[in-house]
């Protein structure tokens, strides 16, 4: 087993390189922009039709009139997301380029979303145009028009290929002939694409790709593909990276499309059969966060002898059964920890298997409506397949199972934290390491590493970001920030945010904080905090969980970034 964690270790920097990458970064920002609309729209889904499990149906004028919203958010999700992603793209291009000759990221914005039209919409007897595939059936054609559009915008950017107009001309009024060649060389690439596409296949870009990759969509949501997605979402994150920075952005489009024919198979009362959607992912496969931890903490706080282990448990139930697993993960730790490694990869397997086994043998429905990634795992499969019986059966089986995973493994761990704690501490020494959930030993030498105790008090208002995958484990630091600079009156402010979201609200603090789920992408973020002469700090996960622990050692350490 130490072999293997070598070998994983070994490859890290390429998984983290991989993580990196402008494009799937650019497509998780873009979704992470556009989920207002996917969130919004479930709404109207859930009012739908989850009375239906319960034998009451809307009539067609009601059923009419709460579907509209839906339709007009997420029936035309692609057109939003080719802009989104673009702006994303963008602003990573951006951090490349001088600053005094930047992308318009409005333009780009502007010229993928009608890119995207031109590709993904069908024309309307009596003018206008039909949006079948201007929805979640678009979203690969969205992505394909971002990147066309960022690209041809970035070689003309570079190449000054520009109008120029005289110094007198108004700024604003320069950028728009500065963007109209980049702008129109878009337009009309993508449009003889079409065109291309039309006369060749005899339908559009978005359909043309939905024909063509409709055997690996099916493949995906077989037994062998559900398997290998899934299993990797757990691998990269036991390898100490966020694992769906590196998966969802490659399924990312067959979730959300699959999510939509689910609904329109329910709404024809056949069976919603496609396993492959973002429920699946966030309510079945990573139930309580990645590695199916749910039933962890409890388990730590109800199954085991060690009062280390216990206290883990403790502190790690509320935040876990929310979705945000971090202080499990690192406080146990689980990542990297050879003993959990078969649990922590093949629970979220077992689960998906599982899943799958009630929709085709079973006849349960799949889900059918996009719910928070917060919303807890066994409340988030309930009403993600609209109150069915056999979905209340399936969460009591998951937890059950999930439990007998994680079972001999939690033993064998405990017996072995119960050593130590016989063997080798103090009293005192294992005080301290109770009341701060895990082996300090690693972040005390960090932190000291770090010069907190020779920090200077702070005199002016310190604005503080602290940045994870989805702005839930970055909540927990700066919640501390705040609480502990009530309590000791320290002219500090911290907010939380997701990578990715943060570049508009950059300018507003003085530090930033990158979580370990985020550590990687610390030379991305370095190019845009050293321009606006901002601090940036990344943690470690021991290290991190310490600072959410202990709210005066969180003040120590954002004195010692700004001293």
């Amino acid at each position: 087993m130490n072999q293997l964690i070598a070998w994983i270790e070994k490859g890290k920097p390429f998984f983290e390189k991989i993580s990196r990458n402008i494009y799937l970064r650019a497509i998780r920002d873009g979704f992470i922009a556009g989920m207002p609309v996917i969130l919004f729209s479930s709404v109207f889904i859930l009012i739908a039709f989850v009375p239906n499990a319960f034998g009451f149906h809307w009539s067609p004028e009601i059923e009419t009139l709460l579907m509209t919203p839906y339709n007009y958010s997420m029936g035309i999700l692609g057109l939003f997301v080719a802009g989104t992603t673009a702006k994303a793209l963008t602003d990573s291009v951006n951090r490349t380029m001088e600053g005094t000759n930047q992308i318009n990221y409005l333009s780009t914005m502007l010229a993928a979303m009608i890119g995207f039209i031109i590709m993904a919409a069908l024309p309307a007897e009596g003018g206008g145009f039909l949006t079948g595939f201007m929805g979640t059936k678009g979203l690969l054609t969205a992505f394909i028009s971002a990147f066309v559009t960022v690209n041809i915008y970035k070689v003309c950017v570079k190449n000054n290929v520009s109008i120029r107009m005289p110094e007198e001309v108004p700024p604003n009024i320069s950028q728009v002939f500065k963007d109209l060649i980049p702008f129109t060389l878009s337009i009309v690439i993508l449009y003889a694409a079409e065109l291309i596409i039309h006369g060749i296949m005899g339908v559009n870009v978005a359909e043309s790709i939905g024909t063509l990759l409709a055997p690996l969509f099916k493949a995906a949501d077989g037994w062998v593909g559900i398997t290998i997605i899934f299993g990797a979402y757990a691998f990269f994150w036991f390898v100490g990276i966020h694992g769906p920075s590196i998966v969802e952005p490659a399924i990312a489009a067959i979730t959300y499309a699959n999510v939509e024919t689910n609904l329109h198979l329910l709404q024809a009362g056949m069976h919603a059969d496609k396993v492959l959607t973002s429920g699946t992912q966030m309510f079945i496969v990573t139930m309580g966060g990645t590695g199916a931890t749910l039933v962890v903490p409890f388990m730590f706080m109800w199954l085991t002898k060690s009062k280390r282990n216990r206290a883990i448990g403790r502190a790690s139930v509320v935040p876990t059964f929310f979705g945000v697993n971090e202080p499990i993960l690192f406080g146990a730790p689980i990542v990297l920890n050879p003993i959990f490694f078969i649990p922590f990869i093949m629970a979220p397997i077992v689960n998906v298997w599982i899943f799958k086994f009630f929709i085709d043998v079973l006849g349960m429905n799949s889900f059918t409506a996009n719910l928070p990634w917060t919303t807890p795992a066994p409340l988030g499969l309930i009403l993600g397949t609209n109150f069915q019986f056999l979905s209340f059966v399936l969460a009591i089986v998951l937890i059950v199972v999930d439990v007998l995973i994680y079972y001999p493994f939690l033993k064998v761990y405990d017996e072995q934290i119960l050593e130590e704690e016989r063997s080798g501490q103090s009293d005192s020494s294992l005080k301290e390491k109770v009341a701060a959930n895990f082996n300090t030993a690693k972040a005390d030498a960090i932190l000291e590493k770090s010069g907190i105790k020779e920090a200077n008090e702070l005199k002016d208002q310190v604005n503080v970001l602290v940045l994870c995958a989805g702005g839930g484990t970055s909540g927990l630091l700066a919640n501390a920030l705040n609480k502990a600079a009530a309590e000791f009156k320290a002219p500090v402010k911290a907010a939380a945010g997701s990578y990715g979201a943060h570049r508009e609200i950059l300018p507003q603090y003085q530090l930033v904080i990158l979580a370990p789920q985020v550590a990687s992408n610390y030379q991305d973020m370095k190019a845009e905090t050293d321009k606006l002469g901002i601090r940036l700090a990344k943690t470690e996960g021991a290290q991190y969980i310490k600072l959410t622990r202990d709210g005066q050692g969180a003040l120590d350490f954002v004195r010692a970034q700004m001293s």
